[in-house]
């Protein structure tokens, strides 16, 4: 173990160093931290009055400990920074009903209904058992083109054998992500660090061939979402971006990273440079200048970072925007055409079944809604298809049939792009997908998609929860570990001026907190008892005594946070230490995995990074990973 932490009662501990064994007792009123080195121990203890203590001795044992107290201690072993913890998935804020239930389907009230949209278990392998066939033909295509595009991203051998193995018969694990800047958040890397893992589990398990794909989501307009890339500064987190323009809602992924003018390109370079900076000119750094090289576009550059990143496991990297994959797909892109009422219809009914179940539905669907959006052939814009009620279809000013749209989609498939809830059944179209990793908002689309499955493909693609996980660094472990801090109680504090306190709170000396803590509970008590007292009189009279009550109980409360607010002035570590762990656990009240670039993690933890995650990610925790680096 590299760093380790140990904690009993109300006392902390930290030692950093190579331990090889560790554990905290108490005897009598002394707390004791002892920690077994390479050659020596060293023992920390603290008093109930909180004076610390550390000595260290050549020699020492944990058995003369125990020997020299069998009755009058009791020992608790810690665990390692090195272990990973888990939590439900409740405890993550902003969390939706509809996924809190999903991966709890069994304890869920609604667990009828959420089987009917979700046939398959989340945690189980059932679904590698079963999974969609492709004729020859299909395959034949299908791998052409991905070899192309492996090409083009100078992809390693991992991905050609996947490829050649997708073409001979082997299923698909696919996962999808919008191309966001310098590889978007951490988690992209979950994303397909959870597909690479189910494609090895599945192949082992079925003795059938799985592989691990990829998505690239090229074909979203919304430029904003995609340009811009959180890494960690010394005090704060800090967003480049490459201040791309567009004058229209064009699909990003074939922009250029440099725009296409001088202008571009110095933007470009100031955000590799600032990247750098940040990233303390790991070996990332020139990965990244190979990728975002000027004349790039977003999506290559984006799918070539990924398959550099992941070359070690054969992660199959997909552009679905051309025109060979769209015209795999074209049976979904012609049903939603024909048959747009019939879908139209099927969607609202299950919006409704949502909400009447307790849920919202996460794409709003109404009459006239439409499943497409057409590149329009001029600028290059996608523009949303919209239906009138005579059955005219409409994309900005311009008014087509639908013989019109089946005309485009014979000689131009590319130009039909699917949304939100029809884009991962093009995918199935075109793929023999086993199984979709998704993240908290494509579990919850697949609700509303799964109708569009059953009517255009007639079978359910089953959707599996990505890895959700916060990695921590060894500093910041230490950091918790010597104020005694578990994870959800950093969510808990939401800022860091709150966690200040409350680290503050648990320096104060132990008899202070008896102090204040007894004179607050008597103080509750009393008021309690006299509340219910005054109420008996009158209830005018038990109104007023519950507002002075309340008064009162503020004021208590005022006391306590002015008495750690004064220790925490006294320590002045204590408010670093709140900042530096909120800063990259819980970053400006976000999740880490949905903010901080994943290259912040790859330019400290280099190539053993994929390799961790995807060991993670068999999900045997049924929740949110906390992650010791």
């Amino acid at each position: 173990m590299s760093l380790s932490g140990f904690a009993a009662g109300g006392a902390d501990f930290f030692v950093a160093g190579r331990v090889v064994a560790g554990f905290v007792l108490e005897v009598e009123a002394v707390f004791f931290a002892v920690f077994v080195f390479e050659g020596a121990m060293t023992v920390q203890y603290t008093t109930r009055a909180g004076t610390k203590i550390k000595t260290t001795t050549e020699g020492f044992s944990a058995s003369a400990v125990r020997l020299a107290h069998p009755k009058r201690f009791k020992m608790r072993e810690t665990k390692s920074c090195m272990d990973s913890q888990c939590y439900p998935i409740s405890t993550l804020p902003g969390t939706t009903a509809l996924f809190r239930d999903y991966t709890e389907t069994a304890a869920s009230p609604n667990a009828a209904a959420l089987r009917r949209w979700y046939p398959t278990d989340p945690f189980s392998m059932a679904w590698a058992k079963t999974s969609p066939s492709l004729d020859e033909s299909h395959r034949a295509r299908l791998t052409s083109t991905l070899l192309r595009q492996a090409d083009d991203l100078d992809a390693d051998t991992a991905v050609l054998a996947n490829i050649e193995r997708l073409k001979h018969g082997a299923a698909a694990v696919v996962t999808g992500q919008q191309v966001a800047l310098f590889g978007g958040p951490l988690l992209t890397f979950l994303k397909a660090a959870t597909a690479v893992r189910k494609a090895q589990d599945a192949t082992k398990i079925t003795g059938r061939e799985h592989v691990p794909i990829f998505w690239l989501a090229s074909e979203d307009h919304d430029l904003a979402e995609v340009d811009q890339l959180a890494l960690l500064a010394r005090t704060n987190v800090e967003t480049l971006r490459l201040g791309l323009r567009a004058g229209r809602p064009l699909p990003v992924g074939a922009m250029r990273v440099d725009g296409g003018n001088e202008q571009g390109r110095l933007h470009l370079e100031a955000a590799l440079h600032r990247a750098s900076e940040l990233l303390g000119w790991a070996p990332i750094c020139s990965l990244l200048r190979e990728c975002y090289a000027p004349d790039t576009r977003l999506a290559g550059a984006f799918g070539r970072l990924l398959t550099k990143v992941f070359a070690a496991h054969g992660l199959i990297v997909m552009d679905a925007a051309s025109r060979e994959f769209h015209a795999l797909g074209a049976s979904v892109l012609r049903a939603a055409i024909e048959r747009a009422d019939e879908l139209e219809n099927a969607l609202l009914a299950r919006s409704q079944e949502l909400v009447a179940t307790g849920y919202h539905a996460q794409v709003l669907v109404s009459p006239t809604h439409s499943l497409l959006f057409l590149i329009d052939a001029e600028t290059g814009a996608r523009v949303p298809l919209r239906r009138s009620p005579d059955g005219e279809w409409q994309a900005g000013t311009r008014v087509y049939s639908a013989e019109d749209l089946l005309g485009i989609l014979a000689a131009e498939p590319e130009r039909l792009s699917p949304n939100a809830l029809l884009r991962p059944v093009l995918q199935d179209a075109i793929l023999p997908t086993a199984a979709y990793v998704g993240g908290p908002a494509e579990v919850a689309y697949f609700a509303q998609s799964a109708v569009l499955y059953e009517r255009i493909l007639g079978r359910i693609t089953p959707i599996l929860p990505r890895l959700s996980a916060t990695l921590i660094e060894p500093a910041i472990a230490a950091m918790m570990a010597t104020n005694e801090l578990q994870f959800p109680q950093v969510l808990e504090a939401k800022t860091a001026e709150n966690l200040a306190l409350r680290l503050g709170a648990r320096s104060m000396p132990i008899e202070g907190k008896r102090k204040i803590a007894a004179v607050g509970n008597a103080m509750d008590a009393e008021l309690t008892a006299l509340t219910e007292y005054m109420t008996a009189m009158s209830s005018d009279l038990g109104r007023a005594a519950g507002v002075s009550a309340s008064k009162m109980r503020y004021q208590m409360n005022r006391l306590r946070r002015m008495a750690a607010n004064f220790e925490l002035q006294k320590e002045a570590s204590l408010k670093k230490h709140a900042t530096a762990i909120m800063l990259s656990l819980y970053p400006d009240g976000h999740l880490q995995e949905r903010l901080l670039g994943g290259i912040w993690f790859l330019a400290r933890y280099g190539d053993a990074l994929p390799g961790l995650l995807i060991e993670h990610a068999a999900q045997e925790c049924p929740g949110h990973r906390v992650l010791c680096l």
